[in-house]
């Protein structure tokens, strides 16, 4: 059991020392670890293939003609979920993860996007 691990179950509120209940905890941490891994290398190729055009991004991001206008139909669906019933959210929630990603390669698009392209066609 290393020390990371036993941080993160005093962190979570547990202050036993069971070694069943520390592996489970370290079990989960580790589970954590590598779920945020995967998604931060899916979201990394993504926008890495995005990055060989404007065309790309901007087909990405459709039917929005910009990346403010992505940005605000993002924020606009996302606060519309939250306004949703229950039972709605949950037939939903793929949009919701959709609308997250395209707020992502917007913002990161409007900010680093103008830089990116110009480099590759000079």
């Amino acid at each position: 059991m290393d020390a990371l691990s036993a941080q993160f179950a005093r962190d979570c509120g547990y202050i036993g020392d069971s070694p069943a209940m520390l592996a489970a905890f370290a079990a989960i941490r580790l589970d954590g670890i590598g779920r945020a891994r995967l998604g931060h290398d899916q979201r990394k190729g993504l926008v890495d293939r995005l990055k060989l055009g404007e065309a790309l991004f901007l087909a990405a991001i459709r039917p929005a003609q910009s990346a403010e206008e992505a940005i605000e139909d993002a924020a606009r669906f996302i606060a519309c979920y939250r306004n949703m019933p229950r039972w709605r959210q949950e037939r939903r929630g793929a949009d919701l993860a959709r609308a997250r990603q395209q707020r992502l390669l917007a913002r990161f698009f409007r900010r680093y996007g103008h830089r990116l392209w110009s480099r590759q066609a000079a």
